[in-house]
């Protein structure tokens, strides 16, 4: 009795997959295609959230809002200045001493407790977050005051001395005109002003829940 030949591998032809098959593969591909659609929609704002705690970070945001009631300020000013300070870096110190968030430094703060009572104070409560800002908004506020409201004349002092502001502002009025921002001499203090005025936006734009403004 002779052995049936068996067809080879090669020989053999595939059978065309039926319609329920190809359904199968479909739908398989469809939600293979949704999970990650759902993964990749969970994630994203994740993404987005740290690519906004990078470019413009905001920490201690209960103490911000803490201070610009009590010293009736703008919380986005706050966080803008501790922005263009220290980029929100609790331990951080500048070559002239300035110290903390809002880079205070020792002599002003001694100014500072003085005015407002801070009999308590030591230079090295200036590493606290609580007191760094407190006293960063004093001292906003004393410049506000003194330069009449004006924000801008407020931040040159700021960064550049009341001393250099009163002389360009002199300059200017006996030129016949107002400081303005454009007119500052110093170009670190010009910036500086311009920095801060466009982080604000973006902290009044991006972070106003959490920094409690309304409207």
């Amino acid at each position: 009795m002779s052995a049936r030949a068996v067809p080879s591998a090669r020989g053999r032809r595939r059978r065309p997959a039926t319609a329920v098959q190809r359904r199968r593969r479909i739908l398989a591909v469809l939600a293979a295609a949704a999970v990650a659609g759902l993964a990749a929609a969970m994630l994203l704002p994740t993404f987005h959230e740290a690519v906004r705690e990078i470019s413009l970070p905001l920490r201690h945001e209960d103490i911000i809002r803490q201070q610009a009631q009590d010293k009736d300020l703008d919380p986005a000013l706050i966080a803008a200045v501790i922005y263009a300070e220290s980029r929100f870096i609790d331990d951080r110190t500048s070559a002239a001493g300035a110290q903390g968030l809002m880079q205070i430094t020792p002599e002003t703060a001694k100014d500072i407790a003085r005015k407002s009572g801070g009999v308590q104070f030591r230079v090295e409560d200036l590493g606290t977050p609580q007191v760094n800002i407190a006293y960063g908004a004093y001292y906003l506020r004393y410049l506000l005051r003194r330069y009449g409201g004006n924000e801008a004349l407020a931040l040159a002092a700021y960064n550049g001395g009341e001393g250099n502001v009163d002389r360009w502002v002199a300059h200017a009025r006996g030129h016949g005109r107002d400081l303005t921002p454009s007119d500052i001499p110093f170009p670190e203090t010009r910036e500086y002003v311009k920095r801060v005025t466009s982080a604000k936006a973006d902290y009044r734009r991006t972070y106003s829940r959490e920094l409690g403004i309304r409207g």
